[in-house]
């Protein structure tokens, strides 16, 4: 059976981006003309995902009905003869089946994802965390190559990874320890060691909000204490899976297909720039706004 299934956290609070977020999810937050969750859910469909199931949270059914096909809109837009914009809803008609469940109580990404496993069942599954874009405008295979590794190795636990330019960044990451020598961007997992000192760093890889999963994950994170904030680490239990002789690979995420995170202000004014100014009908004037702001001459570096 082929590995069509995704899990997609979105249970949230979102406080590192208050106010904003609070009476809208900051996956629903806009970055360019579409929310954050979109962009992700998009990344899934062209990387062969079907089914996705959101575990959602207290003030997130926005994100249900995001994704529900709206007919008065439709028949508004229609009507009116709005078929520029009528066409933007055009991902209304995905051939994805969306399930969605509650993470009642915020016990954290391990606690979110086993949530899943009554819905997931004896089958690998994606995770994909759903305020973090890979890719500009998602253009991204990394969870398309995620698969096909996780099923030519027969892995348990296969990991995404960016590289870090400055090291000392690992204190606020799960960071990768390899098994011997890395020699490309496929590469087998000893263990992660989440948010080490900079001295105590295995690498300089940092965990990119993308997983593949075989079911085995289920039965470490319900024997998983709780860690820090009374919180189920994810990673905690991946760690478990190696331990006890699992098979973990990790990939590096290519240059050319940057991670975008929407965890804080900081990154998600400079996602919002990026994608503004590669929009095709209006990017072109907003970096002509942005020259003058800034007193840069055009052409100038």
């Amino acid at each position: 059976m082929a590995l069509d299934l995704a899990v997609v956290p979105v249970a949230g609070l979102g406080t590192r981006l208050l106010p904003a977020t609070k009476s809208q999810p900051k996956e629903m937050l806009p970055v360019g003309r579409r929310p954050v969750v979109q962009y992700v859910v998009e990344e899934l469909r062209e990387s062969g995902i079907k089914r996705i199931l959101f575990v959602t949270g207290y003030g997130k059914s926005s994100i249900e009905d995001f994704f529900d096909v709206n007919q008065q809109l439709v028949s508004h837009l229609r009507h009116s003869g709005k078929e520029e914009q009528l066409a933007e809803l055009a991902f209304e008609r995905n051939q994805v089946q969306y399930a969605y469940t509650r993470q009642r109580e915020q016990l954290g990404l391990g606690h979110a994802v086993l949530i899943g496993e009554p819905f997931v069942g004896n089958q690998p599954f994606v995770v994909a965390l759903g305020d973090s874009i890979i890719g500009m405008h998602a253009k991204s295979r990394i969870v398309e190559r995620m698969i096909e590794e996780y099923e030519r190795s027969n892995a348990d636990v296969v990991v995404c990874f960016e590289e870090l330019e400055n090291k000392n960044e690992v204190v606020n990451y799960g960071i990768a320890q390899p098994k011997g020598q890395i020699t490309g961007d496929v590469f087998e997992l000893e263990s992660l060691v989440e948010k080490p000192s900079v001295d105590e760093a295995p690498s300089n890889l940092a965990v990119a909000a993308r997983y593949v999963f075989s079911p085995a994950i289920f039965s470490e994170l319900e024997k998983t204490e709780r860690g820090k904030g009374g919180e189920i680490q994810l990673t905690d239990a991946m760690c478990q899976v190696l331990k006890k002789g699992g098979k973990g690979i990790g990939i590096r995420l290519p240059k050319e297909e940057p991670r975008f995170d929407i965890g804080n202000f900081e990154s998600y004014f400079q996602a919002f720039v990026d994608f503004a100014l590669s929009d095709p009908q209006f990017g072109e004037g907003l970096e002509i706004y942005l020259r003058k702001k800034l007193s840069i001459e055009p052409g100038a570096e």
